[in-house]
């Protein structure tokens, strides 16, 4: 979410508050342009070295450096008083929830493509189940993918399944303002959603503000190229961003991308148009330990300034 330069997290939120022993924080050496221009979501297990195992110390930590959204993928399979918790926790801070997996488990990889009666039930039997999940976290955001290739269908049967497969779901979001968003991934060929402009033309055809594009710079680096041309075309049924250097899947500066460049050109973008995006930092760490963690809060800050 784009930011009219919020102040920090209160001065009074201490390194030793939020992250009780043996962690480090940057508060005392926060520079004053935080909070960050754009609203950079963290997850589980990304700062573990600093703030400790405790999920809780986690979001705290994440809190102390700036970052104002969190994302959790294996949401879905966490206890709902454990939901609870993160959901309070993120409240406490004034951070946004970011996206959570549509988790159908191992039946992501059975093409919802086909149309089977059975996989749809199931599909839609999940986007209720995550209409409680959100409630929990106060969430808005869902990851969902249609899985691979039937491919003993025609491609345009196999789109016409997936467009009236999320015309059902958007009936069941719509009502509690919950978006889900189709992300197109590169991890193997096999998969049927690959491409932005393929995303952006089942946006189209199902029509609804609960149907948009998760737009994963890493895999449409790896998958398509020409990000900010691409990011134009699909401008208007992009939903959300998540972030990763290609190659190796890290933080910003440690591959070929040119966050600084991409960046600034959704942030003047998202302004110009009054629109707000959270990112998400879907991607491990370049370095190891405390110092790979510090290194990787310094390529944000670094990428982020020129905004």
């Amino acid at each position: 979410m784009l930011n009219s330069r919020r102040s920090f997290i209160k001065k009074t939120l201490t390194t030793a508050s939020v992250l009780g022993t043996g962690g480090f924080s940057f508060a005392a050496n926060t520079p004053e342009k935080y909070p960050f221009n754009l609203s950079y979501a963290p997850h589980f297990g990304m700062f573990r070295a600093s703030a400790g195992e405790d999920l809780m110390a986690q979001i705290d930590f994440m809190a102390a450096q700036g970052f104002r959204s969190f994302e959790d993928n294996g949401l879905m399979g966490r206890t709902p008083e454990v939901q609870k918790q993160i959901g309070e926790r993120l409240a406490k801070h004034n951070m946004e929830m970011g996206v959570f997996v549509l988790d159908a488990g191992e039946n992501w990889k059975v093409s919802y493509t086909t149309g089977k009666k059975e996989l749809v039930d199931g599909f839609l039997k999940l986007c209720k189940d995550a209409v409680e999940v959100a409630k929990r976290v106060n969430g808005k955001y869902m990851t969902v993918v249609p899985g691979y290739f039937a491919r003993e269908l025609p491609i345009g049967i196999q789109t016409a399944n997936v467009i009236e497969l999320y015309k059902r779901a958007v009936e069941i979001f719509e009502p509690h303002g919950l978006v889900m968003v189709m992300e197109p991934l590169s991890d193997n060929p096999d998969l049927f959603l690959r491409y932005s402009d393929q995303s952006y033309m089942i946006c189209k055809a199902v029509g609804s503000p609960s149907c948009k594009i998760l737009f994963d710079i890493y895999h449409m680096q790896k998958n398509e190229g020409r990000l900010i041309q691409h990011i134009d075309w699909a401008w208007d049924e992009i939903g959300y961003f998540q972030i990763g250097d290609e190659p190796g899947r890290k933080e910003p500066t440690t591959g070929e991308i040119n966050y600084k460049n991409v960046f600034k050109h959704i942030y003047n973008k998202a302004k110009a148009s009054n629109r707000n995006f959270i990112f998400g930092m879907e991607h491990g760490n370049f370095g190891k330990g405390i110092e790979g963690e510090k290194a990787l809060i310094k390529a944000y800050q670094e990428v982020d300034k020129f905004l």
